[in-house]
């Protein structure tokens, strides 16, 4: 029998207090690459030990929580300042759906367990040249024999630079209409031609990547759904990137995100005065707030939703991407001249740290991928209000 939600809390509460490490956030400033490697590996490996890794997964899998009980563990884990798993996060979301969703029993069993075992993924969508139109992808895979020749490149790719097998579309009929020409593979990084190039970003991280692919043999059994359908499987990963990722991360934006903001607020400037006394100051932290509870309650909606709109999940990314744009933006207004300055941050932080002109630049990416905002809204009135789509050209 599950525990009662006070219990359960208390349960999760006591484990924090105990096994988060009250450093954490020093210890992973300034950092090199393989130390956030390390640290994001062994921080994953101590929540797998709890349970605490995967709840949104099925029980037979190593998850089994209900939505209640992820929203308390969600909360607790922010407002004990735990650190957010950013290497694992497209593994453990955007892989694991897919592979439930639309999987054969031997991809979940050799790759599900993987993940849980510390097996890390990327996602190959994006292409120079087919940014927000997902479906004008080029890269080309050629069926031979038993595999696939697969040639072309990605772009944003996260976390490439460390991944082991990337999620990845190519195009299987170049003669077929965009969208149905498209297949979905499992490709191992390891696997010889893939080359990956990390890029340098506005925050200095080089969390994105490029990946080049020359001639990259994919095993035949490592296509996801049947070929010329991976527009179809592509959504499964779209729908966990636009859905139930937002429930944590909305609970880290509450217990973590505004937090952080409303001690910005509360700290004295130079001449004595406290931001937090301005009328203006505060009444935009109410405002924050209602909108963060709003979103809250949107995640919680759409995580018990067993039959969600067409558009659903597009509403709660749109909301959340420019939500925390929104709050991170303000926290780089209220902090002053000192914030323009501040420009590192704990790598295992998220979006959320503290640091706001970093946190305000990276917030930025949030409204591209997944479908960029623009994109959302054209999901949210075409498929979930049934307005006519935009004529071509205009």
């Amino acid at each position: 029998m599950a525990a009662e939600p006070s219990d359960f809390r208390a349960t999760v509460r006591d484990w924090c207090v105990s096994h988060i490490p009250p450093d954490w956030r020093s210890a992973q400033t300034g950092v090199p690459d393989e130390e956030f490697v390390r640290f994001q590996k062994e921080w994953f490996a101590e929540l797998h030990h709890a349970g605490y890794a995967v709840p949104h997964w099925p029980a037979a899998w190593g998850g089994g929580m209900s939505v209640e009980q992820q929203v308390v563990l969600y909360q607790e884990l922010a407002a004990h300042d735990a650190p957010r798993l950013v290497l694992p996060f497209v593994s453990i979301h955007h892989a694991a759906s897919t592979l439930l969703a639309a999987g054969t029993d031997k991809q979940r069993e050799r790759h599900l367990p993987a993940i849980l075992d510390g097996e890390i993924w990327c996602q190959g969508f994006s292409e120079p040249g087919a940014g927000s139109d997902m479906a004008a992808l080029t890269t080309s895979a050629r069926r031979s024999g038993d595999t696939y020749i697969v040639n072309g490149q990605k772009l944003w790719a996260s976390g490439a630079l460390h991944a082991d097998w990337c999620l990845l579309l190519a195009r299987t009929d170049p003669d077929a209409p965009k969208r149905r020409g498209i297949s979905y593979f499992l490709m191992d990084m390891r696997t010889p031609g893939v080359e990956v190039r990390p890029i340098r970003q506005a925050t200095g991280e080089s969390h994105f990547c490029e990946i080049f692919l020359n001639d990259v043999v994919v095993p035949a059994e490592n296509l996801v759904g049947a070929e010329n359908a991976g527009w179809q499987v592509a959504q499964e990963t779209l729908g966990a990137e636009r859905g139930m990722t937002m429930l944590e991360l909305s609970e880290r934006l509450a217990h973590g995100g505004f937090r952080w903001l409303v001690e910005e607020c509360s700290k004295p400037r130079r001449n004595g005065s406290v931001p937090l006394d301005d009328s203006r100051v505060a009444d935009r932290l109410a405002e924050l707030e209602i909108s963060i509870d709003g979103l809250r309650l949107l995640c919680s909606d759409f995580a018990t939703n067993n039959d969600p709109g067409p558009g659903d999940a597009s509403i709660v990314k749109l909301f959340y991407s420019e939500l925390l744009q929104a709050l991170t933006d303000f926290g780089a207004e209220v902090a002053g001249l000192s914030a323009q300055t501040d420009l590192r941050k704990p790598l295992s932080s998220g979006w959320e740290s503290g640091s706001w002109v970093l946190d305000f630049v990276g917030s930025w990416e949030w409204t591209i991928p997944g479908g960029t905002s623009e994109i959302q809204r054209n999901i949210i009135g075409e498929r979930g209000l049934g307005l006519p789509r935009e004529p071509v050209g205009t």
